[in-house]
């Protein structure tokens, strides 16, 4: 419903480059060049400027792309519209999410969807919170669970609809006899002496666990880098260090640990926004796929006990595992 080669402009203009953007929307970086010049010649104006080796958008440039958010909203609202008038959807429908929401949240909701309408195309793609937006502007992907980062779009960003969704609190997990298991109240602070196990610092997970531990007033002693749960957790189960897990999260191993729930303030955690582009939050198949995920957390979010984890699941605590 609108002219592709503004999607383009727009990625152009998300990116910085038309390298990168090419690579976001799987085209070659001449065939954007080319759709930006007919672009361009289509509407009289330059829309690109040389600045040292790269690019600079141009005044009607940006001018442009403030109508097409404009135009954008209106037409996701007119889908969320028409989609609302019949009775069995048909097409594709894509959710993204981080790891933890990609394994946990996403598949249910996806199957829900499946199974109440049969000629739907139902995609789930894992991807970090940028990827996920990238997805979405590119028109790849119709919802986006993610948290955050230094790297995503700020909340006010016109081009996309960015709600809290729900809070997933942090646990620690540490051998299993650890001086810490024994306290009835473990605050973040009370590691903050402690060799740590982190993701890798391009990592939203590193971001993540770099500013709860920075919130709590320190900076961790980092001792070794893990992305995965099972490589992070079987660390701590070697006594390498301790590490930070989401509730949402899930360990498979029978390792011995402990999983503490940290108290005080703040107390760590993490807020999932549920993410469409700007007018597609009312689209019903959004609103069933919200309400499915909503209902789902509900069941694995319950507040732990601290516990270790020993030869089978644990009472009381969901086993679980980075992002």
């Amino acid at each position: 419903m609108i002219d592709p080669k503004l999607r383009v402009l727009q990625m152009v203009a998300h990116h910085g480059t038309v390298t990168a953007a090419a690579a976001a929307m799987h085209y070659t970086p001449s065939a954007v060049s080319h759709q930006l010049r007919q672009l361009a010649a289509e509407l009289g104006v330059e829309l690109l400027s040389q600045s040292g080796r790269g690019i600079r958008l141009t005044a009607a440039a940006r001018t442009v792309l403030r109508h097409a958010d404009v135009l954008n909203a209106q037409v996701e609202r007119a889908r969320a519209e028409l989609a609302a008038a019949v009775d069995e959807p048909a097409g594709f429908f894509t959710l993204c999410g981080f790891s933890t929401a990609a394994s946990h949240l996403l598949p249910p909701a996806a199957a829900s969807l499946r199974d109440s309408y049969p000629h739907l195309n139902v995609r789930v793609i894992e991807a970090e919170p940028s990827r996920c937006f990238d997805l979405l502007l590119a028109g790849d992907a119709d919802l986006a669970l993610l948290t955050a980062t230094a790297r995503t779009p700020p909340s006010s960003d016109q081009r996309f609809d960015q709600r809290p969704l729900l809070d997933d609190p942090l646990d620690l997990v540490v051998p299993e006899h650890h001086h810490l298991t024994g306290r009835s109240r473990v605050t973040l602070a009370d590691a903050a002496d402690e060799p740590w196990i982190v993701g890798r610092p391009d990592s939203a997970y590193h971001q993540l666990v770099m500013t709860a531990c920075m919130a709590a007033g320190f900076t961790p002693n980092i001792a070794h880098y893990a992305d995965e749960w099972d490589t992070g957790i079987a660390l701590v189960a070697h006594e390498f260090g301790i590490i930070l897990v989401p509730r949402l999260a899930r360990l498979h191993d029978d390792l011995p640990v402990t999983r503490i729930p940290l108290r005080g303030e703040p107390a760590p955690g993490r807020r999932i926004l549920a993410t469409t582009r700007l007018g597609g939050r009312d689209h019903p198949l959004v609103a069933a796929a919200l309400d499915n995920i909503t209902t789902t957390a509900a069941t694995l979010l319950p507040a732990p006990q601290p516990t270790v984890q020993q030869g089978g699941q644990l009472p009381g605590a969901p086993q679980v595992a980075p992002s």
